[in-house]
């Protein structure tokens, strides 16, 4: 049997719920720090998306053949469907919210951003025939209202930035799409083999991008590539690395929470890394996003 179609069944029946949910954290942990070398990164911010995901590719690729010799396979790679809507999903992903940004300010692009799991859950029973369960709805609800406190006074409705608020809702319906993506794929394909042929298609599709902006690709100064060899080996490699294995073995409703974490860790980073102030509400809104993680917990025996 290849490696581009091995089942994940028997890996997902031997990743227990600490192990995968301690994927998801720590996945959305070293995610969340992706803002600081971006800031560090000397090149605009399609360029650095397209560094992130082309540095990834080397260490994903060791991955997939790690992988493929510990189940006694070959590896092969598909051009499967749900792998190439992974990579355009997260190219789109990237995109928008570095439009978003740009458009509008960081406290919206973060909020809108964080619709995703909304997104997921209305699609992942059509998409996906998982029906997400009553605490996840509760669950979510909490971290919005955590993600509210979070960004509390910084977000505004403007009609000159709507356009940027409008890139944001964009960018949480192709987040939602890229774990909805991936979590098909993981069902027939190995998580080394999916992620490597995903990022494969997002770094052509950012590429194009680049060229069609014209953006600056080459950082002026080795702290920018080591900024951006950072991004793409710690926080896509790593970060989105983990949360592939994550969303094999949990639901997509669950593992799309990975945003909130994802904004806490920023939100913590700047506070820690830039002085950048937090009063007790946003830290109240930390603590929320975490309770509201897990009350979305999947729960066995659940209606």
């Amino acid at each position: 049997m290849k490696a581009g179609h091995i089942s994940n069944q028997a890996i997902q029946n031997q990743l227990s719920f600490p192990t995968a949910f301690g994927a998801l954290l720590v996945g959305g942990i070293i995610m969340g720090f992706s803002p600081v070398f971006v800031r560090e990164a000397e090149v605009g911010a399609f360029a650095s998306a397209f560094w992130r995901v082309l540095f990834a590719i080397p260490v994903l690729y060791l991955w997939a053949i790690w992988e493929a010799k510990r189940n006694n396979q070959t590896l092969k790679l598909r051009f499967s469907k749900p792998a190439i809507l992974a990579g355009l999903m997260f190219a789109g992903d990237l995109s928008f919210w570095h439009l978003s940004i740009l458009n509008t300010t960081m406290a919206n692009a973060t909020f809108l951003t964080g619709l995703a799991p909304v997104w997921v859950i209305l699609l992942s029973n059509l998409m996906l025939k998982e029906k997400p369960p009553k605490n996840a709805f509760f669950g979510i609800v909490i971290c919005l209202i955590g993600m509210a406190l979070l960004i509390n006074a910084s977000f505004r409705i403007e009609p000159d930035r709507l356009i940027g608020d409008l890139y944001g809702i964009i960018t949480s319906l192709f987040l939602a799409l890229y774990v909805i993506a991936i979590r098909s794929g993981t069902r027939n394909t190995s998580n080394s083999s999916l992620f490597f042929v995903s990022t494969i298609v997002t770094t052509i599709a950012l590429l194009a991008v680049v060229l069609l902006v014209g953006q600056n690709l080459i950082p002026a100064t080795q702290k920018g590539w080591a900024s951006l060899i950072t991004l793409g080996v710690l926080t896509h490699a790593g970060g989105q690395g983990l949360l592939t294995i994550a969303i094999a073995a949990l639901t997509a409703a669950f593992s799309s929470l990975v945003i909130f974490i994802e904004a806490v860790t920023a939100a913590l980073s700047g506070w820690l890394l830039f002085d950048e102030h937090m009063d007790f509400l946003q830290l109240a809104g930390c603590a929320l996003i975490l309770i509201g993680i897990w009350v979305s917990r999947p729960i066995k025996n659940q209606n």
